[in-house]
């Protein structure tokens, strides 16, 4: 395996490790904000 490959496999794992942090933090992004939209409307966190 050649340098440059080298640097090409390690630049994509960075990209994809980007884009899996971003979508992660959208995920807890969400998931706060359906919180607190349901804890302001007065409806219970779980369902019984």
């Amino acid at each position: 395996m050649t340098p440059d490959d080298q640097e090409l496999i390690q630049a994509r794992q960075k990209s994809r490790a980007r884009i899996l942090a971003i979508l992660l933090f959208a995920f807890v992004i969400l998931v706060f904000a359906i919180s607190i939209v349901k804890i302001q409307a007065g409806m219970p966190l779980r369902a019984q």
